[in-house]
């Protein structure tokens, strides 16, 4: 059995919000509104729902011809 990467958000700004609404899941069906900080790696996961939020242009961007950042 294999495990889907976690879903992937590329930001323009080193603070987020999430809230877990995403692919047709509601607001109301998603969980608590978080902030998250981005630190020197490029990204960060959200604690609740996995999702990464990645920095344009950040080490952990795919897009720049990096691959993904190691944990």
């Amino acid at each position: 059995m294999t495990i889907a990467p976690p879903q992937t958000t590329r930001v323009t700004t080193a603070r987020v919000a999430c809230d877990g609404a995403h692919d047709g899941i509601p607001t109301a069906l998603g969980h608590p509104r978080v902030f998250l900080e981005i630190d020197e790696r490029g990204y960060v996961d959200c604690g609740y729902c996995d999702r990464r939020f990645v920095l344009i242009g950040g080490p952990a961007d795919a897009a720049d011809g990096l691959a993904g950042a190691a944990a």
